[in-house]
């Protein structure tokens, strides 16, 4: 395995042909987007996409998104319709995928012999500079072990997957901190899949009524996954979370008093005094950004349970409750009844 470093804002050269050899052989190679590292491939290479659902341990129903460097590249992928064809042009390069009818030019396992397709055009230039090296589109999910909290930095890549990826790029950390907006545009009005750095608020200025369902607020889990995350329990610690709707500082105060070892993910100035404190960040774009991070941290205190604030589901709160829902395995409470009742092992 190779660890190549670069400026995530002017990559070099040789590390990017390095790492597209490695893609033109069907290897696998990690790397920064915007939101998250991806584990990418060739996007026509069945060995190549294989090899990521191994490293990942991905379930095979649970497709990859392909990232192209145009909507030129992404039309030769998929059926992009036509009044989208100028919309796609204004809001990429950019955190939001569409979910359109597959040409069938890319591998079947890359869309999980679903008959639609998840394309992105990434804000990064060294994606971006992967694409336009290997003139192919490449295809991939988040860089970690599937269930786990996505990576925002390589050494999270490395603490997942070290010794089962061909390269991994370092290029510092990544700018937003969670994955893209997913919409599918197949649907009239679209459906919103997955919630992420371009609001349900900013994405209607383009496309018009957007459906937001169940599903997308982490509430329910798809009976079949037309892009990643709709699923499958993802982003989850090994510590047991709870998300707050009450008093955090008296949920905190409650448990200690029982004897538990209680770790507080503290976001906006919402905090209180525990065993452990992780800050998140005083606004939306800090918790979000450092949000997998602070779910990695929560596994090195040995703590019995962590404590979040829940978030008001609007503008990118929505992206990161729909995270947190499924970091928690949808335990939340709204009262200290419902604090016992989602705590594990009864304690």
């Amino acid at each position: 395995m190779l660890l190549l470093r670069t400026d995530p804002l002017a990559p070099d050269r040789d590390i990017i042909r390095v790492a597209v050899d490695a893609l033109r052989r069907d290897g696998i190679v990690a790397a920064p987007t915007e939101t998250v590292y991806g584990l990418f491939t060739h996007a026509q290479s069945d060995e190549g996409c294989a090899k990521v659902f191994k490293a990942k341990g991905r379930p095979p129903d649970n497709p990859l998104i392909v990232h192209v460097d145009s909507v030129e590249m992404a039309e030769a992928v998929g059926y992009i319709p036509d009044e989208l064809v100028d919309v796609l042009r204004r809001v990429w390069p950019g955190p939001i995928t569409v979910v359109v009818r597959s040409r069938g030019v890319v591998s079947r396992c890359v869309t999980a012999g679903l008959d639609t397709v998840a394309v992105r055009a990434p804000a990064h230039p060294i994606p971006l500079a992967l694409i336009r090296e290997l003139e192919a589109p490449i295809a991939g999910p988040s860089a970690n072990k599937a269930g786990r909290p996505s990576p925002t930095t390589a050494a999270h890549v490395v603490e997942d997957l070290d010794g089962e990826v061909d390269v991994i790029i370092d290029g510092g950390p990544t700018f937003l901190g969670v994955e893209s907006t997913i919409i599918d545009v197949t649907k009239k009005p679209p459906v919103l899949l997955r919630p992420g750095p371009f609001t349900v608020e900013e994405l209607e200025k383009y496309f018009g009524h957007i459906e937001v369902p169940p599903v997308a607020r982490g509430l329910a889990e798809a009976d079949v996954a037309l892009a990643p995350g709709m699923k499958y329990r993802h982003y989850a610690p090994s510590t047991p979370l709870i998300i707050i709707h009450f008093d955090l500082k008296e949920a905190a105060k409650d448990l200690k008093t029982r004897g538990v070892r209680v770790a507080v993910l503290c976001a906006m100035g919402r905090c209180a005094d525990a065993d452990a404190v992780i800050q998140m960040g005083a606004d939306l774009y800090e918790v979000a950004k450092n949000l997998y991070k602070s779910l990695r941290d929560l596994d090195r205190l040995g703590v019995d349970v962590g404590l979040v604030p829940a978030i008001e589901e609007m503008g990118l709160g929505l992206a990161v409750m729909n995270r947190l829902r499924k970091a928690a395995g949808h335990r939340e409470a709204r009262n200290i009844q419902d604090l016992l009742r989602a705590l594990p092992n009864k304690q």
